[in-house]
């Protein structure tokens, strides 16, 4: 309460303000902003907003704008049948084949056992505003396009004569809505026409008597469906939304054209809200079933926010928000001794600043473009730029994934085509599990909630496809799912269709879940059902081989091929290194989260555990490599883009540096045989896994190696690399490496299991001489703050809602903690104990 009396808003802190350290930064960081010097020219120069389930692109043109929007549920197609009858046989076959060692016949027979295709992600459509003339020629030195992720909001900037034009844009997560402002500096001197379109059937109009444009239309029943008969395919999901439009009071005038647009004249500003709904009503009920009605929910979604200023709007906006953005904070410095103050406390030396503003030097007139500092970081290694990379990552997964939407697919949220890349799909073979890897280190846990909605249907369509196409109990899924939870293997040829370890591997999500928030309720009523189903099904897959071992047969290293002995090329053989390092990694979560139920003496336990000492182990290679299959075959592409064959160093827990160091030393050799090239996802997962190995400098290695700026005109000659917007790209966009990267910068300065926690492991030392991060969570339910100078350790901070015995590691030091709850407790870098006080 200020001493007028009048009230203010005071937010409430959030975890990384519970701690501070005595290091104290005596500069500012560089604002966390996406930046533009122009409006796009292509999809991956706009900018990404979204509330988790209604997105939109700010391309930032100036006589013509467009936001395309996407809603989280549009994609084509009804709920399949994810079985396949005949499956039984072809298995008995390609079996046959594989234990007589024929694998190029058994890679041919296997294409029996494949399923139907995917369907599609869908987008809803454009909003569409067009200027006057005047606006062709604005002052191009004025104009900025700002995506501030400390908002979660885009500010276009730019002037015409002497008045300037400022838009804002964000999506409302608690009002569901997607919010516009736009207003001119000068009185009256606001106009512009406003629509909506899409590539979708549709109609849009004016609706009658209001300020309002509504757009409904219709997915496909089924993908590629022909325009032709169109009455003979099956409905598709159905859509709704409502652009409503408010302008200045008394100033300017709103006309109807064509009964299709709005135009504004004469204005001081204007704002829109844009509210959508579909007729999804789940992944089992074909949309001609639904019972759900898009036009009154999209009505009443508008008629809740109908008393709200922009300024309530954009301020409950931001609150919810930034209760999850703000729990994170990390600031990195390459310099060097200088960057050290007489008294100790660290001096974080950037780009010179001014308002907000970041410059190249004083010698430069234009801000610096977050593309030009990609461009530059081959030469300048900028840590600024890290920063802002890690960061938004957790922006993005904060605004495509949360409580109630769907799972965060190929593309997050954001799509601007019928037809995206690989159908903007659900791949199961890393993409859509490195989509949530940053979400419990980076303290976003409920942002994974989704992922296991997903998981439980899954576990549904997965006991059918477990049932029929291989005469096994429990459930499972392969390669490639959708908005429908497919689960039967993709159309095609086996070296991608053939791989019922998607469902597995996606269930190691739920035991990480459980060790980092120790919620055992969680365990008890979601996760501990589901691995139970996943275990069933692993242990009637598993058939005993030579040797006295439980294989995998069929199996495949994810889109991979070898050469088998006779000289073919194949894909299919026997227990693959990534099957049985999954296959473990489930079975060893079952045992534990038995345990921590109560739950060990029962039947299924007992089987697992009796199987885990059988399972075919990892090997090493004649070369001193991990051998990649069951046989030290030939590899035809040792650059490959996948690193299957590591799963047990990371994401897995299976290798690791104290417990299995020859495996560890055949990983470094096996990373150092793939190679640094590759997608986006491919090289942030060799950023994690060299974080494991503790090397720091290979892990720098793939962090540089992911800033390269894609030309999206001839995205084909690159690999890997980065868009305008700092999208990531394989090419051509994919949104996993946004989530790895952020994943991958987490687990080179934390690492944990449930006892031990290991500070700094993978800190480049020269790259980040200094720094600090704040608020990243650990195993245990653990929140972690470290700063650090000139590459040492200087202070960390912890504290736990639980109870806690660990052990801290860090520089060849080891101390032994016990955490009691709601206390923070503060270490020397000499993991000396020197303050604890209790939390608010």
């Amino acid at each position: 309460m200020e001493e007028d009396g009048d009230w203010v808003m005071v937010r409430r802190p959030t975890e990384k303000d519970l701690w501070e350290p005595s290091l104290i930064q005596t500069e500012p960081s560089q604002p966390l902003e996406v930046r533009f010097n122009a409006p796009a020219k292509h999809w991956t120069d706009a900018v990404p907003i979204g509330n988790g389930r209604l997105g939109a692109m700010v391309w930032g043109g100036v006589q013509l704008e467009t936001l395309n929007l996407n809603e989280d549920t549009l994609w084509t197609g009804n709920p399949g049948n994810y079985t396949n009858p005949e499956a039984p046989k072809a298995l008995a076959e390609v079996r046959k084949l594989v234990d007589d060692g024929q694998y190029a016949e058994a890679t041919t027979e296997a294409v029996k056992l494949s399923g139907i295709i995917s369907e599609v992600y869908q987008l809803l459509g454009d909003i569409k505003l067009e200027f006057d003339d005047s606006h062709t020629s604005y002052s191009e030195a004025t104009y900025s396009r700002v995506l501030d992720l400390d908002t979660a909001t885009t500010k276009v900037k730019y002037s015409v004569g002497e008045v300037e034009f400022t838009r804002e844009h964000f999506a409302s997560k608690p009002d569901q809505v997607i919010v516009t402002k736009i207003s001119g500096s000068k009185s009256g001197s606001l106009s512009f026409t406003v629509s909506l379109d899409s590539k979708l059937h549709h109609h849009s109009q004016v609706k009658n008597g209001s300020n309002q444009i509504i757009i409904e239309g219709s997915c496909p029943g089924k993908r590629n469906s022909p325009k032709l008969n169109e009455n003979d395919n099956p409905k598709g999901i159905q859509f709704y939304g409502i652009l409503d439009l408010k302008i200045s009071d008394g100033v300017g005038a709103i006309h109807v054209l064509d009964d299709k647009k709005l135009k504004i004249e004469g204005s001081d500003w204007a704002v829109f809200l844009f509210v959508a709904s579909t007729s999804f009503d789940g992944p089992f009920t074909k949309p001609s079933d639904s019972k759900r009605n898009p036009t009154s929910e999209a009505q009443s979604t508008l008629n809740s926010i109908g008393n709200l200023s922009y300024d309530d709007l954009y301020a409950r906006h931001l609150d919810d928000y930034q209760n999850l953005f703000h729990r994170v904070s990390l600031q990195l410095s390459k310099s060097s001794k200088k960057g050290v103050g007489e008294n100790g406390y660290l001096v974080m030396k950037r780009l010179s600043s001014s308002k907000g503003a970041l410059y190249l030097g004083s010698s430069e007139d234009k801000m610096v473009s977050s593309a030009e500092r990609v461009k530059s970081f081959q030469v300048d290694e900028d840590p600024s730029l890290v920063e802002l990379l890690f960061q938004y990552g957790r922006y993005l997964l904060i605004s495509c994934s949360r409580p109630g939407t769907q799972v965060a697919n190929l593309q997050g949220i954001w799509n601007n085509d019928i037809q995206p890349p690989w159908d903007g799909a659900q791949h199961l073979n890393i993409n859509l599990q490195m989509n949530y890897w940053p979400a419990l280190p980076c303290n976003l846990h409920e942002c994974q909630e989704p992922l296991f909605d997903y998981i439980s249907s899954l576990s549904v369509n997965g006991s059918k496809t477990a049932q029929v196409n291989y005469d096994a109990r429990g459930w499972v899924a392969h390669q490639v799912s959708d908005l429908w939870a497919k689960t039967s293997p993709d159309r095609g040829e086996a070296v991608w269709a053939l791989w019922p370890m998607g469902g597995a591997w996606l269930c190691t999500h739920l035991w990480e879940h459980y060790t980092y928030t120790m919620d055992k309720g969680f365990l008890e009523k979601k996760a501990y059902p589901i691995l139970e189903g996943c275990a069933s099904f692993l242990l009637d897959w598993l058939i005993e081989g030579k040797g006295g071992f439980l294989e995998t047969n069929p199996s495949t290293s994810p889109e991979h091929t070898f050469i088998a002995p006779d000289g073919k090329p194949a894909s299919v053989s026997y227990s693959s290194t990534m099957d049985m390092s999954i296959i473990r990694e489930v079975f060893s979560e079952v045992v534990s989260a038995a345990e921590a139920l109560g739950k060990s003496g029962d039947d299924l336990v007992e089987r697992v555990r009796k199987a885990l000492p059988r399972l075919y182990p990892t090997k090493i290679a004649r070369d001193g490599s991990i051998m990649e299959w069951a046989q030290d075959f030939e590899d035809p592409e040792v650059h490959h883009r996948h690193v299957s064959h590591l799963f047990g160093l990371f994401p897995g827990h299976t290798i690791t540096v104290e417990r299995t160091p020859d495996l560890c030393k055949a990983a470094d050799y096996t990373l150092h045989k793939r190679g640094e090239d590759g997608p986006g996802w491919s090289t942030t997962w060799k950023t994690a896994l060299w974080a494991r190995l503790r090397n720091s400098e290979r892990a720098y290695t793939m962090v540089k190696h992911l800033f390269n700026l894609v030309d999206p005109d001839h995205e084909g000659d690159y690999e890997g690399g980065i868009y305008s917007n700092l999208f990531t790209a394989h090419p051509p966009f994919q949104i996993d490496a946004n989530f790895g990267f952020s994943a991958a910068i987490a687990e080179m300065l934390v690492q944990s299991t449930v006892k031990d926690l290991f500070l700094l492991p993978a800190l480049p030392r020269d790259k980040w001489a200094n720094g600090c991060v704040k608020g990243l969570k650990a195993r245990g339910g653990v929140t972690v703050n470290i700063c650090w100078t000139e590459g040492d350790l200087h202070e960390v901070g912890l504290w736990s809602k639980n109870q806690n015995s660990l052990r801290l590691h860090c520089g060849g030091i080891t101390t032994a903690v016990k955490m009691s709850s709601g206390k923070v407790y503060t270490f020397n870098k000499q993991l000396k104990c020197v303050k604890t006080y209790s939390l608010l």
